[in-house]
């Protein structure tokens, strides 16, 4: 399924929020996965304004993800369990941590503007279709837009740590 096409049925449109959620399993994964991977000097020289981010960016994913796994509910389809996603990312990324807090920021950069990108390109897809869904497509949209803001905030934050770091 691509987001290129309309959302013309429940079941693809359960199954992009499905994607939704696991996107932000494993952003807030990765979030929590960082901050455990610093030693105790690391933790130390960590900037608080990284370390705020990092906890943020994880809260928020969270929160998204309770949001769109409220909407999968409505639909009575099942949602993918933050423990099983959580242990998935361990696995995949434990040798494959930043190096350093310029990588690190990097890595959340690139989650927070995949997010934005998938909301996006639901967003628009869901508008370009005529389809009647089980759930309210106006609720659908309300949370999709507010999510969509939130990873455009986050881009922002991360790209101005960024700057400010140089």
């Amino acid at each position: 399924m691509s987001l290129g096409q309309r959302v013309s049925t429940d079941r693809q449109l359960a199954r992009l929020l499905q994607i939704g959620v696991v996107l932000e399993e494993v952003v807030e994964a990765r979030a929590y996965s960082h901050l455990e991977s610093l030693s105790p000097d690391e933790r130390a020289e960590l900037d608080e304004e990284i370390a705020e981010l990092l906890d943020h960016a994880a809260e928020e994913s969270a929160e998204h993800r309770a949001r769109l796994e409220s909407l999968v509910d409505e639909m009575d389809a099942e949602t993918v369990g933050y423990d099983e996603i959580e242990l998935l990312v361990r696995e995949h990324y434990a040798s494959n941590q930043p190096e350093d807090f310029d990588g690190l920021l990097y890595d959340q950069l690139c989650n927070e503007e995949t997010a934005y990108k998938f909301y996006d390109d639901l967003i628009e897809a869901i508008e370009a279709s005529d389809a009647d869904y089980t759930v309210d497509e106006e609720l659908v949209l309300d949370t999709l837009y507010a999510i969509r803001e939130e990873e455009k905030e986050g881009v922002e934050e991360v790209t101005a740590i960024m700057e400010d770091r140089e």
